[in-house]
């Protein structure tokens, strides 16, 4: 048994409360610390976990030396500022997605990284759960036959208020980015970067996109149909098809959900998996292998991929 990976967490919102709360379900690593604009909010954040070390800074959290690798769970605009700042004080870094607001910040931190040897990664914890980790299986077996399409969608409502992250410019505002950001990692995952697309985006009443339909091309019988919304619950349902069966994902395809197996001839395997806490912690047990081992990429979800599918995003928001 190695030691568990000593977590610096900074920003003290909901994706980071989640992420508290459910790295408590593994013993690969702990949360040490936190780090918020006011010592405030730290402490609170910290009083609620029993955590050790609060910063009002994020500066004095990347400089503890108890910390061994910093998770960013700030608005889009601040990741590229604060993987640098953890990157240069020797952390290893877990940055929430959007991974930056675009490729070329994207492109800026991994050539950081890569020039530090330190460990870098994009939160998208999809990946790492048990039906994901099936699903990759059974495409790699050929039980689906050649993959020709993938549908995803995730659309979700939200309050027209422009102080809101989904809303405000400032803080990045962006159903793409938001929510989107899932449907396209997923073809990503499945499929890798498209050839080209062909998109329809629609603004919000602030001006960022809130409405994104998508068609990317892969090759000549090789689609991607992708959704995303701000306005509307939608289905967020997922589907790979190939040539011999299809994979059905269940609601909240990117959360803890079982799949359907369908064949040709209408044949059904059923997968369903345990669901305990939100699902976050997969990748830190992940990350912990990969430090561990020395490496400092994730070959789940590679720094490469991680630019491509930054770079595919850029390519759909010019439609706006």
């Amino acid at each position: 048994m190695t030691a568990p990976l000593r977590w610096g967490i900074i920003s003290t919102g909901g994706i980071a409360t989640t992420f508290a709360e459910d790295i408590r379900l593994t013993s690969e690593g702990v949360v040490v610390a936190v780090g918020s604009r006011s010592l405030e909010s730290a402490n609170v954040f910290a009083d609620k976990f029993g955590i050790e070390h609060r910063h009002g800074s994020y500066e004095d959290l990347v400089a503890n030396p108890e910390v061994d690798i910093v998770y960013v769970a700030t608005p889009h605009p601040m990741h590229r500022a604060n993987v640098e700042l953890a990157l240069n004080a020797g952390k290893h870094v877990l940055c929430e997605k959007a991974f930056t607001m675009n490729a070329d910040d994207a492109r800026a931190i991994v050539a950081l990284a890569r020039a530090k040897g330190l460990f870098l990664m994009e939160a998208m914890w999809t990946r790492f759960l048990p039906h994901m980790v099936k699903i990759r299986e059974i495409i790699a077996s050929g039980e689906l036959g050649k993959i020709v399409a993938v549908e995803a969608d995730h659309g979700k409502f939200f309050p027209n208020d422009p102080a809101s992250r989904l809303f405000a410019p400032e803080l990045g505002g962006s159903a793409l980015l938001d929510l989107g950001v899932y449907p396209v990692s997923f073809a990503s995952m499945v499929l890798g970067k498209p050839s080209r697309m062909t998109c329809m985006v629609d603004p919000a009443f602030t001006g960022v996109d809130a409405y994104c339909s998508m068609l990317f091309h892969y090759e000549p019988g090789v689609h991607a149909v992708l959704t995303t919304t701000s306005s509307a619950r939608t289905a967020t349902r997922a589907c790979i098809s190939g040539t011999l069966a299809r994979i059905e994902i269940d609601d909240d395809f990117y959360g803890q959900v079982g799949f359907t197996v369908i064949t040709r001839s209408s044949e059904r395997t059923r997968y369903d998996f345990e669901a305990v806490g939100r699902g976050l912690r997969f990748q830190t047990v992940e990350i912990a292998k990969c430090i561990a081992a020395g490496k400092t990429e994730c070959d789940i979800m590679p720094l490469d991929e991680t630019v491509a599918i930054m770079e595919t995003m850029d390519e759909v928001l010019t439609y706006l």
